[in-house]
């Protein structure tokens, strides 16, 4: 059975940071590209960053690019997301996915080719 765990969120003033781990298990982790995406009360859930399997390139959608970092650790299982100079606008619940890997980089943006997610973690940015 394969589980995708978030944690790592909270409440957090605008400016801040935090850092959002993903722990998989029940999956070949290290063969997955894994994403994070996040979704706000009434918008469509919205592509945020992903990371290949072998960690070499990764993927940002333009409002975090030089914000966040996405990063993992096949050793432990686990893809990170760590997150700066956080605005309200990047309030939303954050899901990690896990998914099929692609030499196009735009492949990952679409929520739909990935095979499993996790239950989400909220981060709430005050002003």
């Amino acid at each position: 059975q394969v589980q995708l765990v978030e944690s790592g969120g909270g409440s957090v003033q605008a400016g801040g940071s935090l850092s959002l781990s993903c722990a998989a298990s029940g999956l070949a982790f290290s063969t997955y590209a894994m994403s994070w995406f996040r979704q706000a009360p009434g918008k469509e859930r919205e592509f945020v960053a992903a990371i290949p399997w072998s960690g070499r390139l990764t993927y940002y959608t333009d409002s975090v690019k030089g914000r966040f970092t996405i990063s993992r650790d096949n050793a432990k299982n686990t893809v990170y997301l760590q997150m700066n100079s956080l605005k309200p606008e990047d309030t939303a619940v954050y899901y990690c996915g896990a998914g099929p890997n692609s030499a196009t980089g735009s492949y990952y943006r679409n929520h739909w080719v990935y095979d499993y997610w996790g239950q989400g973690t909220q981060v709430t940015v005050s002003s």
